[in-house]
């Protein structure tokens, strides 16, 4: 199958492509910020995403490795993809 692989660490996502993303998403969109150490030590509190889009989208522009992955876009659909079969499942 055809895709394209953007390695977000090298080419972070602009405020444009997260707002797509999290409008298309189809996991709850405070599933899109990794809650690992990182998180902790910044001392967020993960309520602070919950049904809320647009503090996703912030945290995300400001500290890139907290976004979760991967994330597979296809045409209007959007997932986290963990576990790997939910891709599978996706892309059918």
């Amino acid at each position: 199958m055809e895709h394209d692989t953007v390695l977000y660490m090298k080419e972070p996502p602009d405020r444009k492509t997260l707002e797509r993303i999290v409008s298309i998403l189809e996991d709850p969109v405070e599933d899109l910020v990794r809650k690992d150490s990182k998180f902790k030590k910044l001392e967020l509190n993960p309520d602070d995403y919950v049904d809320n889009p647009e503090a996703v989208v912030d945290i995300i522009l400001q500290h890139k490795a907290l976004m979760q992955r991967p994330v597979v876009v296809k045409g209007k659909k959007a997932i986290i993809g963990r576990p790997k079969g939910r891709i599978a499942e996706l892309l059918g």
